[in-house]
């Protein structure tokens, strides 16, 4: 209950608002019934309106005007509550002598649940984005924005925008008791309204500005305000597909992955970037057309520095507006969906970047960080490491996980740097990290955090898979949770991928001297669910091409790559494959520029095919080969779809083995010499007529078009422990797969 008398002598709430300093401007500002009542007045309106010239009340029956608080921006009304309407409007001249009429904020209850709150406090907020943010409303009929955030440190936060000329002491938010929650509900804001949350700390008094964690939508860079984005809009056709996911039994289907990064796979006029919905059309037909089953985007969360390629976010929950707003990305998966075309994200919980605008010291404080930088930094990346102790930092990424998966519909996440969370001593010497509470070297909140998003998305969304880059021998990355796994669906297959690239560099003379570097990837290949990724990292910082990695001439060159993604696609594992290097592009990739189309186009040399043409060719067929024989993929991740035909002949650097599953099996023979081996005998299970059904040497490849008869027929010779055996022509730098009718 206040006075009712107008307060001519400042009190400290009064002083504390006009310092911009009140945790809780409600108990200052609004409506307040008044102590000593009269029968003209039982009820105070307080106002603070910074560069007001003059400000009304509008009442039941008319206007009235405020008192200014003399000497301040203070205006205060006396009347009767029952003039005075629940949620009463305002009309003020500002300082440009513009005629503003709105609501007051201060009238209006506060919004955020004790339930949201209990549950964002225990971190177990599935839908806090929902909650947190900017989001438009309408309370009591009245249209506008409810915007909260998460600032435990800060004595006082405001909404800050062009709606109030940036100025803090505008718009300040209340606080939630000791949830550090803070909240304001303001009138007449607008979707498409650039803001910020200013900020001051309790402790220093310092004062800055930032964007929403939550927001959904932001300016382009290099301008970092957020925008309070509209509720979708976009009416998704996409049901038969994720029906069809939620059933899916992903271990036995075909999943091969072009990893795309949208800004540079292809590019506009000017070298401009394509939007969303010409990107959905442009790159759902291409990828139609080769073949893959799934897209894997690089990071397309807001982001404010190109050259980090989307791995150091600013905003995780929009997608970022260098190619459009959410629903046009809404419209990409969708349409990506319509052509059965999956689609997952590159999703980085890791670490964040410190630009001053965004999550670093959020508050002034270490918030979603670790104050101590031997467990808050990364030092190789310039970048901050989240605090998974903290319930409201873990709400915030799982929270983050299932907003792409349910609100995107994206059908899987890549959870990049999953080593960098899982070792505390990740890139850092002696004494530059602190152990965990036995002892060790494993970072506990993280390894629970990444069980928790596994056991979350796998269980809220049906269907989507989770795959993590981890690039160590970190036990059951791969394996449920109720048996001490992590739960992730599959992991990146590191070793496979590096000793096999490094093979493959070697000239083909040297080959036989490391014959293990083939063999040695089958004593762990099923020890988890492993993804093959020929990825963005292997073409990039001085690491060549994939063309430029393989040795000879650009003869050799073509047939060693056509031999390695045979080997890919015949391998154990699902398979990744980064654009550009399905044909072969000569540079590395560069993120501010298309990839090198124009190779697939030029002309024939010497009355030879175009060697890109052809190794596109091969991707493609490889693609159709691999989602159309079983053999290939229905026990990629069971040491029974796998059997070794041959595995020691160093000598000649050849390797052969069997693929099998329920409905037979393809025999595989990969030669990487450039020797072609004639009368090549080949111990095989069963007695028939083999044919051969690819040969990575065919002329449609731009190969030599080496290779063998439409029919083999086996022979009653003991070979390799098997009772029957074939003779065979290995073509050179290739790979042949024969079936057999029996």
């Amino acid at each position: 209950m206040l006075s009712a008398q107008p307060a001519q002598t400042l009190t400290s709430e009064l002083h504390r608002i006009i310092n911009a300093t009140h945790h809780d401007p409600f108990e200052v500002l609004g409506r307040h019934p008044l102590a000593a009542a009269t029968s003209d007045a039982d009820t105070l309106v307080r106002l603070f309106i910074p560069g007001a010239r003059d400000v009304n009340v509008l009442l039941q029956n008319g206007t009235s005007p405020l008192e200014r608080i003399e000497g301040t921006d203070f205006f205060e009304w006396y009347g009767l509550a029952k003039n005075l309407p629940a949620h009463y409007q305002i009309r003020w001249t500002d300082r440009h002598n513009q005629v503003r009429v709105e609501y007051d904020p201060y009238s209006f209850a506060p919004q955020l649940g004790e339930l949201d709150m209990h549950l964002f406090g225990e971190g177990q907020h599935w839908g806090i984005y929902n909650v947190l943010g900017a989001h438009p409303k309408t309370i009591d009929g009245v249209a506008g924005v409810l915007f909260a955030t998460w600032a435990p440190s800060a004595e006082r936060v405001s909404i800050v925008g062009d709606f109030n000329d940036w100025d803090g002491r505008h718009h300040p938010m209340r606080v939630r008791g000791a949830s550090g929650l803070w909240e304001v509900f303001i009138p007449g804001v607008k979707p498409g309204t650039n803001y910020k949350y200013e900020i001051r700390n309790r402790d220093t008094h310092q004062t800055f500005l930032k964007s929403d964690p939550y927001g959904q939508a932001f300016e382009q860079r290099p301008k970092t305000s957020s925008i309070v984005a509209a509720p979708s809009q976009f009416a998704w056709d996409d049901h038969g597909w994720m029906d069809k996911r939620a059933s899916w039994d992903w271990q036995k289907s075909p999943i091969s992955i072009y990893e795309v990064h949208l800004g540079s796979w292809r590019r506009g006029e000017g070298n401009s970037f394509l939007s969303y919905r010409d990107l959905a059309h442009q790159l759902a037909d291409y990828v139609k057309y080769m073949g893959f089953t799934h897209v894997e985007v690089l990071p397309i969360t807001e982001h404010p520095l190109d050259d980090s390629w989307g791995y150091q976010t600013t905003g995780y929950y929009a997608p970022t507006s260098r190619f459009g707003s959410p629903d046009d990305f809404r419209y990409f998966v969708n349409h990506l969906h319509q052509q059965g075309i999956g689609i997952l994200l590159d999703w980085v919980p890791a670490h964040f970047p410190k630009d001053a605008h965004a999550l670093a010291r959020f508050d002034g404080s270490a918030l979603y960080e670790h104050e101590d930088p031997r467990l808050g930094e990364h030092r190789d990346w310039g970048t901050l490491i989240y605090n998974y102790s903290r319930n409201e930092v873990r709400n915030f990424l799982l929270a983050n996980a299932l907003y792409w998966l349910k609100e995107f519909h994206v059908d899987g996440l890549r959870v990049d740097a999953v080593a960098s969370m899982l070792h505390l001593d990740y890139s850092r010497n002696h004494g530059e990290w602190i152990p965990n509470i036995y002892g060790g070297n494993e970072n506990l909140e993280a390894m629970a955090f990444l069980s928790q998003l596994n056991v979350l998305c796998h269980g809220q969304c049906p269907g989507a898979i989770v795959v993590a880059e981890e690039s160590t021998a970190w036990p059951q990355v791969t394996r449920p949770t109720y048996v001490g796994g992590l739960g992730f669906s599959m992991k990146w297959n590191m070793g496979w991928m590096h000793d096999t690239l490094d093979y493959m560099s070697k000239d083909p003379i040297y080959r036989q001297y490391h014959h293990n570097q083939l063999t040695f990837g089958m004593m762990y290949a099923f020890t988890e669910n492993f993804q093959l990724p020929f990825s963005h990292d292997e073409v990039v910082h001085g690491k060549g091409s994939m063309i430029g990695k393989m040795p000879g001439d650009d003869w050799q060159k073509f047939a060693n790559l056509r031999l390695l993604y045979t080997y890919l696609y015949t391998y154990p594992g699902s398979k990744l494959l980064f654009m550009g290097s399905e044909f072969g592009q000569w540079s590395e990739w560069a993120h501010a520029r298309s990839l090198d189309w124009h190779l697939l186009d030029e002309g024939s040399s010497g009355g030879e095919q175009n060697r890109h043409v052809g190794l596109q060719t091969l991707v493609k067929d490889l693609n159709k080969l691999y989602t159309s024989l079983p053999s290939l993929y229905e026990r990629s991740f069971q040491y029974d779809g796998f059997e070794w035909v041959d595995c020691h002949d160093s000598t000649q650097s050849v390797i052969s083995y069997l693929r099998k599953s329920s409905s037979g099996f393809t025999l595989v023979v990969l030669n990487f010499t450039p020797a072609l081996r004639e009368n090549y005998r080949l111990g095989v299970p069963v007695a028939g007529t083999y044919h051969e059904i690819f040969n990575s040497d065919s002329a449609y490849y731009a190969g030599t078009n080496k290779g063998n008869a439409s029919e083999i027929p086996t022979e009653q010779i003991s070979w390799m422990g098997h009772a029957q055996s074939i003779q065979l022509t290995l073509p050179p730098l290739g790979a042949i797969l024969l079936k057999c009718d029996y």
